[in-house]
């Protein structure tokens, strides 16, 4: 019996390890703040920097620079650490820029304890002259010896910040609700071809627990957008396709409740819930890609970007992807049993 179960257990065990290690790993040190943005060049600036989950410390050593390329980097004159998550650094910010263009710089700290890290916001130099030759000489420095943060973490993320831990909740339930859906449009396809009621039911109990996903989707993914969105529901075209997606589906089970005789309903359900399937398509991914969205994947914003997923989170959020299958097929099993057992239990008068 246990061997025949593990895959139950390990279902259970890869969800819980990864909703676990998922809550509990910290994220990886960022700069949120940083003024002034707008400075002059030729001038001594002074930059407060703002960090986010940052470890600065006047014991360790650290390089502030400020750079416009690889080519033109100028480091700090002066660093003050006012705080475990706030330092000052002081620039003198040369007069000669290599160029028009490259007049937006970043700045970046690299220490041992938070590694190298680079601001989100990005200073504007104004004014100055454009002289190649003199801004290679002034801008001298270089960025190197970088340091990355040791241990387990997860990347730092402009506008998700810890949010990003509701990707093996949000997305895994995605994948889990394509899962079962799946599986039942290949019972309904069954249906079709055999006429087995038995594939009738395994059909309405893998869709049911698809929508079942689909609602808890929709609602981790309302609360993911109330923090990097602002609100919980904003029409955005993602949103508004899932739900009519969700819709789509609540009718089959609308039309499962119109007939009487169960060969006919058997039979309409099934050929509808192929249809419903072949929303998915073009209601998910290609409507919302020809307009644009807050939500990732849409015009021009890729759904995970190189940075987004790294191997840390990768792992993490295999594992709760392939743990949420397991259990939607547990549990649309479980469903599919429950019905059997009515059944025989209507025709026996029990």
């Amino acid at each position: 019996m246990i061997k025949e179960n593990w895959w139950k257990g390990l279902g259970v065990l890869l969800v819980f390890i990864s909703l676990t290690v998922g809550m509990l790993t910290p994220l990886r040190p960022g700069i949120v703040g940083l003024e002034p943005l707008q400075i002059n060049a030729g001038t001594t600036v002074d930059f407060e920097i703002e960090g986010y989950n940052s470890y600065f410390s006047k014991d360790s050593k650290m390089d502030v620079w400020l750079w416009l390329d690889t080519a033109h980097v100028i480091t700090a004159s002066g660093v003050q650490v006012t705080g475990p998550q706030s330092i000052k650094a002081s620039f003198d910010i040369p007069a000669n820029l290599p160029d028009d263009v490259k007049r937006e710089a970043k700045l970046s700290i690299n220490d041992t304890k938070n590694g190298f890290v680079t601001a989100l916001g990005r200073p504007y130099i104004k004014g100055g002259i454009v002289n190649p030759t003199l801004a290679k000489s002034n801008w001298s420095s270089k960025v190197e010896n970088l340091h990355e943060m040791g241990g387990f973490t997860f990347p730092f993320l402009p506008n998700i910040y810890e949010s990003v831990r509701n990707t093996f909740y949000h997305v895994s339930l995605w994948f889990a609700m394509f899962f079962t859906f799946t599986l039942g449009v290949v019972q309904s396809i069954k249906y079709l071809r055999n006429r087995d009621p038995l594939n009738d039911a395994k059909a309405s109990s893998y869709t049911s627990t698809g929508i079942l996903f689909g609602i808890l989707g929709l609602t981790t993914g309302m609360i993911w957008a109330t923090y990097t969105w602002g609100q919980a529901w904003s029409w955005d075209i993602k949103q508004t396709m899932t739900a009519i997606l969700l819709l789509v589906y609540l009718a089959y089970f609308v039309l499962r409740l119109s007939f009487d005789d169960e060969e006919k309903k058997a039979r309409i359900c099934a050929i509808y819930n192929i249809f419903a399937f072949a929303c998915i398509v073009p209601l998910l991914y290609v409507i919302p890609r020809l307009v644009d969205s807050l939500h990732p994947g849409g015009q021009g914003n890729p759904a995970f970007g190189t940075g987004d997923l790294d191997m840390n989170v990768r792992v993490i959020f295999y594992m709760s992807v392939i743990g949420w299958c397991m259990i939607g097929y547990w549990m649309s099993n479980l469903y599919y049993r429950s019905k059997m057992i009515k059944s025989y239990i209507e025709e026996n008068d029990f």
